[in-house]
C-alpha cells in the first residue's frame, strides 16, 4: 500500500507566514525601545551617530514610503533617507514609538484590503520601480530585521539590555 504525499499547502499560507514574520520583527523593534527614557533612547553610542530612537523613526518612514506611497500611490514629500533618522528635539519616546506603531498598523490595514500579495504597487519605488506587494513585504522583512539587529547593538550599548524579553505580544 502506498501513501500519497500530502498536497502542498495553499499558497496563501506562505503569504500569511511572510506577514507574520514581518509582524515579529516589528514587535522586536518595539521591544528594543521599551522602557527607555528619552535621553537614553537618543544617546549617541556609535561613530555613525545613529540613535535607537532615530532607527525607530526611520522604520516608521519606511513603512509609510512602501505601503502608503508605493502600494496605495499616495503622494510623498521629498524623501531624504538621512532625514528619516532625525528625531525632533521635543519628540518623546512615546511619540516616536507611537508613530511607528501607527505606521505598522496602517500597513497591516492596507495589506488586509488587498485580494492578493500578487497585486502591483500603484507608484514606483525610486529605485526598484513597480513591484508586487509580496516584494514589498519581503523587502520590509529584510529592512526591519536588519534594523532590529542595529537596535540590539544600540540597546546593549545604551543600558546593557539584551534579548527579546521586552517585545510586546501585539502591535
Amino acid at each position: 500500500m502506498s501513501i500519497a504525499p500530502e498536497a502542498a499547502p495553499p499558497r496563501d499560507l506562505d503569504d500569511a507566514v511572510l506577514l507574520r514574520q514581518l509582524d515579529y520583527y516589528r514587535l522586536v523593534v518595539l521591544g528594543k525601545a521599551a522602557g527607555l527614557a528619552r535621553d537614553a533612547a537618543n544617546e549617541v553610542v556609535l561613530p555613525s551617530r545613529v540613535t535607537l530612537l532615530g532607527v525607530v523613526s526611520h522604520l516608521a518612514a519606511v513603512e509609510r514610503e512602501w505601503f502608503g506611497h508605493c502600494v496605495l500611490g499616495e503622494p510623498m514629500d521629498d524623501y531624504d533617507n538621512d532625514d528619516t533618522f532625525r528625531v525632533a528635539a521635543d519628540a518623546t519616546v512615546e511619540d516616536v514609538v507611537g508613530d511607528y506603531r501607527e505606521a505598522c498598523l496602517r500597513s497591516q490595514d492596507i495589506v488586509s484590503q488587498l485580494d492578493s500579495l500578487d497585486a502591483h504597487t500603484r507608484a514606483p519605488h525610486w529605485y526598484f520601480g513597480i513591484v508586487t506587494v509580496r516584494y514589498v513585504v519581503q523587502h520590509l522583512i529584510t529592512e526591519t530585521a536588519r534594523h532590529a539587529g542595529h537596535l540590539d547593538v544600540l540597546r546593549e550599548l545604551t543600558d546593557g539590555a539584551v534579548g527579546d524579553e521586552s517585545a510586546p505580544d501585539e502591535l
